[in-house]
């Protein structure tokens, strides 16, 4: 048994030697690359998602309540400043300024009459024929005549605003992205306008409005380079640079 040891021992280390041999002879050593130590820049980069949005986007609305009567423009519908985008029928508007007109000459006519009683009973005091009391209160009459013209005469303007807003024009120059209404819809202006057309100015202007993480805000700065990718282009990487930082 201490004989058989030793030749053991003795094939195991020429089979060692013979595997290092081969391995040289095989080029093992150029299984390594070798690459040279060179100083280049660290990039820190912050990771969000956001949304694409146009950098002019005006919601159109409608400041009165009614029927949507007639569209003159649908999605894609390349509009200009002031032109006709929507019509609300306009019947009872209409009907409340021929309303607030007929107030309005009833109560210049009044007017006129108080005037009339007015000067009478100035000449009537000043002959000794007449009260100071009657004479204050054709003056009273007087005044409040005159208010309640003001009154109707803005009465008569509201109304005619009123009208003027069942036509609903474009603010600017643009493309209609979005139509939230149809013809025989009703518009409800009770508590905010409702919005009828989103119109964007210009789509090849765009914005990112992206939540960046608390702790990632503070290395933002305005200028800094932003590159992003959207679903329609996943393929394609756009560039652009931070304009803001809002609180």
């Amino acid at each position: 048994m201490k004989r058989f040891i030793p030749w053991v021992a003795l094939v195991v280390g020429l089979l060692i030697v013979a595997s290092v041999v081969r391995q040289c002879r095989n080029g093992g050593a150029g299984n390594y690359q070798i690459a040279t130590v060179t100083r280049g820049p660290i990039t820190q980069a912050v990771t969000a998602t956001g949304t694409l949005n146009p950098v002019v986007n005006v919601q159109v609305g409608s400041q009165v309540s009614g029927n949507i009567a007639k569209l003159f423009a649908d999605f894609n519908s390349q509009v200009k400043a002031g032109q006709v985008v929507a019509q609300i029928d306009p019947a009872l508007f209409q009907a409340t300024v021929t309303q607030a007109e007929g107030d309005l000459a009833n109560a210049q006519a009044a007017l006129e009459l108080a005037k009339l009683n007015a000067t009478r009973t100035q000449e009537l005091f000043a002959r000794k024929t007449s009260s100071q009391a009657d004479l204050d209160q054709a003056m009273a009459n007087l005044h409040q005549a005159e208010a309640n013209v003001k009154i109707k005469q803005g009465a008569l303007d509201k109304a005619k605003a009123d009208l003027d807003h069942c036509t609903i024009t474009s603010p600017i120059d643009g493309i209609v992205i979005s139509r939230n209404v149809d013809v025989g819809q009703t518009v409800a202006a009770s508590l905010q306008a409702p919005v009828i057309f989103q119109i964007a100015n210009d789509l090849t202007k765009m914005q990112i409005d992206a939540n960046v993480a608390e702790a990632d805000v503070g290395v933002l700065e305005v200028g800094q380079d932003v590159d992003f990718t959207v679903d329609a282009f996943p393929m394609r990487t756009f560039h652009g640079k931070v304009v803001q930082v809002r609180n």
